[in-house]
């Protein structure tokens, strides 16, 4: 795994830059903030309804992330594994957790977590309701 940028403003300005495009629907925006090789994996655990994805480059990722503007609204920031990253509370229970790995100042790898089963194991306080 790439190692991430050091500066955690700056990784959070990137991530921040992501969903600012994905909310506007931004597929341009997206693809320029996503390293061209960009890797996104998503599990779901064994749910039918939620399944374990791996999306790779940026057009594909900037893609899923237009399909899932309904959840921009609950994104909340987040320190994730000591990087920059979200979870995503929905009528407030955590739907996802992501993580991302930013990159010269791009966005290399997202890591999603919305199995409900792992996501019921977390340890996660949310100070904004």
């Amino acid at each position: 795994a790439p190692a991430p940028d050091p500066d955690l403003a700056q990784q959070r300005a990137v991530v921040d830059a992501f969903f600012a495009a994905a909310r506007d629907g931004d597929f341009d925006a997206l693809v320029a903030v996503l390293h061209p090789d960009v890797v996104l994996r998503a599990d779901g655990g064994t749910s039918r309804t939620r399944p374990t994805v791996v999306l790779r480059g940026a057009h594909n990722v900037a893609g899923q992330a237009v399909v899932a503007t309904r959840l921009a609204p609950y994104v909340r920031p987040a320190l994730i594994n000591g990087a920059a990253g979200v979870v995503v509370p929905v009528h407030g229970k955590v739907f996802s957790v992501m993580g991302f790995t930013v990159v010269d100042g791009r966005i290399a790898a997202v890591d999603v977590l919305y199995d409900p089963e792992r996501l019921a194991a977390l340890d996660l306080t949310l100070l904004d309701g």
